[in-house]
């Protein structure tokens, strides 16, 4: 009996219904009974290991109009080691009418086996009216519908759903492993680590793991030399031996930094990606420098290179076009007639046929297929990637059809077949996609899939078949329905292939162990990997432990002066005790008895609190009560902030003799201050020591200390300062001496800058000449890298600037430096802190008011400026419009640049002015015009009257040249045609591509192509044997029609053509100019600098 299946829009419905429903208890009775598997199906993919054997469960319900049941139970049935059981609801569950139908998975003794198993099912009745997947866990044990399907269609005799009051339920369900990534473990799951991710470097890690794999490539790398005193970050050898090493005993993934590093890059560049193929080229080229006139000279030659007559190079296949490998090699050694008007030239034999074509004279031992998934497509003016499918074997005869490949002097007793190790993937698009590697590190059957930091296990069909690209087709979600199947593009396709020529398969998959890596790199490695243990456990045991920086007098006096100005210390740079929290504070001060040698009796501490105006002070010392507590204990009961580390300040007395002394007892009325001195002729302030005062004394009562503190006379006259706070602006106040010291408002931790007082000449005499000018200098104090604008990544000069210099100062100083008589020919450019590049627009003259305006990016703070020296100054130069005009002589085969400068309101008329005043002209009264080219087509003739400030020259190329005197007399039908220079695209003989320089041409109205052809040649000057071979075409939107000599040519072309550059007659002929690489879109991530590895 058969029935056609409901309409796609019920289907729809019930899938948007799929619920997750509350896990209910079960009914005793029903056993559980094992499922015979049946044929294998298609499963959950991404995060599925291995494709999982599938087993269906039937469930034959008999009488089911007459069940009274709310609630109908299958048996339990085992499926992977776990059991299941289907629920229906006859009748309908809170959804009237429907039939509502559940799977779950009995959780029962703790067998599920951690949060990564799995399960993948499928649902349908037995007239397959839906079908669906969910993916089952610990969390998610129950999964179903609340809208199956209307009972009305369920019931209904005529749908075939019910037969004999007999309904048939069928549940597939696989149980499988899939990866967690979280809790994955690559080297224990499959004995190989990753490579970490810096933002986009995925390229490069999957060719790292690629090379690494390829033992006796490794081994050379192990014995390229390197000394203990390199530093991995500097030595491109040492950081690839280092990676290398790490990847072959490390138990998790490899951070890469260190080797990007030794190739000279920043930040910027590990968020940019590149090219997988390119970065191999250079990679490999850097290499095989740093390998000469070493013990591994020529490796890189030995396993990568072959040789095809005398030219060297890596084997770029094309894809598009091909079918597989082989065709890609028919099509690179496809001989080429060269017969007819391609006739080769011979010398003392004029014209010949010959044949023109490429053979190999050997292969490498590792041959490297570098497929061309990218192309420059010249109709769109882009890159684009070409997804089409293409296969590769697992073995690759290169000997195969009587070694068709070989030139005759190659050596045929070299067996060229190869072993497929390699396959890197692209997966994405032209303008960013990511990259991973499947490996065969043994050759072994087992693929091993290296995405980053996860190293998985893939099986052959993975590593091959789904990396071919092409279309694939979805399956039906109703195969009831005679739907038309739903095909999609594969992004993710191979992108290089590695091969290993089965001869040398065991010289290349060697050994490789500890004897050949250098000793020295051993035991720096090994200590590197012990001091990453050492890490490891004290983070795990972080939470029994307390860090206490301790800082004393002798830390203020090394750091203040040098390190920091403001405030007391630098907490990062003081002594640390890592103490059980455990462990009561009179053990811990017996501790740093034992460490700085100062008796517990003689030791005092002093808790550092932060100020609400952002200032770090010594706050109180610790009472017995504080004392009596644990480390822990105290950490809490004083750190309100919750932060890490215990901060105190230790203070101890000493005597002459530098021996600990008692400490002086601490009243309420006494107060704990800090001392700095200012020398302004040395612009040096340094720490002198600390004083206990009484509140009700005076400042002049401790100023005979203080000058002894610093070695003035007691005849030197003091003045004193305030340091109250140096954010966001500098806080310093002078301290009137007659005062008391309670009236200065002054308390425990407070700092006091004082200085010999300033005489009638120090202000002229010194920069700074009192503290709080000196403070406020350090404060916007900046060191600026220079940099010229033609060279933006080499620091030419730098100078120490302040911040709230004006920038009339700014540019003076640069001036100065550079020998510039007047300031304003200095024009300065902004730098950009995330591409690490010059900002595009220059600063305008006095464009900002200060240098921190000039440094700050967004949120951060740059200390690089680019200088431009001008001809003129600026202002003059923003007042003017700048021009690149080429101009073409009219009768001479001569190109001109001219750089035209004119007022912003200048017309099109005045530029054409002024280059008349620069050129030469065929007479005096020559009229001039201007174009804009692009691609070798004009897109616009200017009018005179035009204005000039909204033109733009970076990416047109504005052409002058002048008029031709049959233009200016144009007849009633003549027309005005473009002329564009053309070759056929030589992947799609339908598409053109234009080069060339483009003119326009008048055509009479019967004017036949024999007649126009005389007069092309006559204006190009081309030689007759060359002019034979030009074909020509009318051309619109791209497509070639051929004109024969006696066509009349105006027939096809409108009235007026100027602007109408998609319309035009095309000389066809080879492009015999020198290539110009592409400005414009000629990477294939637009926003692609070059690799390059600097080191």
């Amino acid at each position: 009996m058969t029935t056609s299946p409901p309409p796609a829009e019920q289907q729809q419905q019930q899938e948007e219904e799929e619920v997750l429903v509350p896990h209910q208890e079960l009914p005793n009775g029903a056993q559980p009974m094992e499922v015979v598997p049946s044929e294998p199906a298609a499963a959950v993919e991404n995060q599925q290991i291995e494709d999982p054997p599938i087993s269906r469960f039937t469930w034959t319900i008999e009488n089911l109009s007459r069940v009274s049941t709310k609630k109908l139970y299958s048996e339990i049935f085992v499926v992977g080691g776990y059991k299941w059981r289907i629920l229906i609801f006859p009748r309908g569950n809170n959804v009237e009418f429907y039939l509502c139908i559940w799977m779950w998975l009995i959780l029962v003794c703790c067998r599920m086996d951690g949060p990564d198993m799995h399960s993948s099912v499928s649902l349908w009745s037995i007239k397959s009216i839906t079908k669906t997947q969910h993916q089952f866990s610990a969390r998610e044990s129950d999964w179903g519908f609340t809208s199956f399907m209307p009972l009305g269609e369920l019931y209904n005799p005529s749908r075939g759903y019910l037969v004999n009051d007999t309904c048939v339920v069928e549940a597939e369900v696989a149980v499988c492993k899939v990866v967690d990534y979280w809790s994955y473990d690559s080297k224990k799951e499959t004995g190989y680590v990753g490579l970490k991710n810096q933002g986009a470097t995925c390229y490069m890690n999957s060719l790292l793991q690629t090379l690494y794999h390829i033992p006796y490539f490794r081994k050379a790398v192990y014995h390229m030399p390197t000394t203990e005193n390199d530093m991995p970050s500097g030595s491109i050898p040492l950081a690839l031996q280092s990676l290398f090493y790490k990847l072959q005993y490390n138990d998790s993934s490899v951070s890469t930094k260190e080797l990007t590093k030794s190739f000279g890059w920043d930040m910027h560049d590990s968020f940019m990606q590149h090219d997988v193929q390119e970065l191999n080229r250079v990679l490999s080229e850097k290499l095989e420098d740093k390998m000469k006139g070493t013990v591994v000279e020529g490796t890189i030659q030995q396993l990568f290179e072959g040789h095809h007559m005398n030219y060297i190079e890596c084997i770029n296949l094309d894809v598009k076009g091909c079918q597989d490998v082989y065709a890609s090699f028919d099509k690179y050694v496809e001989v080429e007639r060269l017969e007819g008007d391609n006739k080769y030239h011979a010398e003392q034999h004029g014209l010949q046929d010959a044949k023109k074509g490429v053979l190999f004279i050997d292969f490498p031992p590792v041959l490297q297929l570098q497929l061309k998934r990218f192309e420059y497509d010249f109709m769109r003016d882009t890159m684009v990637k070409i997804n089409d499918r293409y296969e590769f074997p697992l073995q690759l005869d290169l000997d195969r059809d009587d070694g068709k490949y070989l030139s005759p002097d190659a050596d045929r007793n070299v067996r060229n077949l190869y072993t497929l190790h390699s396959v890197l993937v692209h997966s994405g698009g032209v303008h960013g996609g990511h990259y991973y590697a499947f490996i065969r590190p043994t050759l072994s059957d087992q693929w091993f899939k290296f995405d980053d930091e996860r190293v998985t296990k893939e099986d052959a069909k993975r590593a091959l078949e789904e990396q071919y690209g092409g279309e694939e087709e979805l399956p039906q979600t109703n195969p009831g329905l005679n739907n038309t199947p739903f095909k999609f593009t594969k992004y993710s396709n191979a992108y290089m292939l590695v091969y290993i020529r089965e001869s040398d398969k065991d010289k290349i998959i060697c050994n490789v162990d500890e004897k050949d890596i250098a000793e020295h790199l051993r035991i720096r490695l090994e200590k590197d990997r012990e001091e990453k243990e050492r890490r490891k456990k004290e983070k795990a045991e972080a939470h029994l432990y307390t860090i206490i920086k301790v800082a004393r007098d002798d830390d203020l006096k090394v750091q203040i002066g040098k390190d920091i100005y403001f405030d007391l210390v630098d907490h990062d740079k003081v002594p640390s005790f890592r103490i059980q929290k455990q462990m009561t504070f009179t053990q811990f001060k017996e501790e740093v008895a034992r460490e700085l040698g100062i008796p517990t009796q003689f030791q005092r501490f002093w808790l550092w609190a932060k100020r609400q105006n952002h200032t770090y002070r010594p706050n109180r010392p610790l009472s017995p009560q504080d004392e009596a507590h644990t480390v822990g204990q105290l950490k809490e009961l004083v750190n309100k902030a919750h932060n890490a580390e215990l901060k105190l300040f230790l203070e101890v007395e000493l005597g002459p003799d530098l021996k600990p002394l008692p400490l002086p007892e601490k009243t309420r009325e006494d107060i704990f201050l800090f001392f700095k001195l200012y020398d302004p002729e040395k612009e040096q302030l340094r720490y002198v020591g600390r004083l206990f005062v009484k509140a009700s004394g005076r400042p002049q009562d401790i100023l005979p200390k203080l000058r002894i503190l610093a070695g003035f006379s007691q005849d030197d006259d003091i003045e004193l300062y305030e340091e109250i706070k140096f954010e966001p602006n500098v806080m310093c106040e002078y301290i009137d001496n007659r005062l008391l010291f309670r009236s200065c408002q002054l308390e425990d931790g407070d700092i006091i800058c004082f200085q010999k007082s300033p005489k009638t000449d120090t202000a002229e005499r010194y920069r700074f000449p009192d503290v709080p000018s000196f403070l406020m200098y350090i404060r916007n104090r900046q060191v600026v890298h220079f940099r010229s604008l033609e060279k933006p990544k080499e620091d030419d000069f730098f100078l120490e600037m302040s911040k709230a210099f004006t920038y009339d100062e700014v540019v003076e100083k640069v001036a100065q430096k550079l020998g510039v008589d007047d300031p304003s020919k200095i024009r300065l450019t902004s730098h950009n802190c995330y591409s690490q590049q010059p900002k595009p627009q220059p600063i305008k003259y006095r464009g900002v008011e200060r240098l921190l305006d000039m440094l700050i990016h967004y949120n951060q703070t740059s200390d690089i400026l680019y200088y431009e020296v001008l001809d003129i100054p600026l202002p003059e130069l923003q007042a003017l419009k700048t021009l690149k005009v080429t101009y073409h002589h009219s009768t001479k085969d001569e190109v001109s640049v001219h750089s035209i400068r004119l007022p912003k309101n200048s017309t099109v008329g005045d530029v054409l002015n002024d280059i008349k005043s620069k050129v030469e002209l065929s007479h005096p009264n020559a009229e001039l015009r201007l174009l804009e080219v692009f691609y070798h087509k004009i897109y616009k003739v200017f009018a005179p009257s035009e204005k000039i400030e909204n033109i733009n020259d970076q990416y047109w190329t504005l052409r002058a040249e002048e008029v031709p005197e049959e233009e200016k007399n144009l007849g009633p039908f003549d027309r005005l045609i473009h002329v564009y220079h053309f070759t056929k695209d030589t992947q799609n003989q339908t598409q053109v591509q234009n080069f060339g320089e483009p003119f326009f041409m008048v055509i009479r109205e019967d004017e036949t192509l024999s007649s126009i052809k005389e007069r092309i040649q006559k204006k190009l000057k081309v030689p007759d044997d060359d002019f034979s071979k030009w074909k020509f075409a009318y051309i619109s939107l791209g497509r070639p029609d051929y004109f024969e000599d006696s066509d009349t040519v105006a027939i096809k072309f409108q009235r007026n053509m100027y602007g109408a550059w998609e319309q035009y007659l095309g000389l066809e002929h080879p492009d015999t100019a020198p290539r110009k690489a592409h400005t414009i879109n000629q990477n294939r991530h637009s926003f692609e600098r070059p690799v390059k590895i600097y080191n």
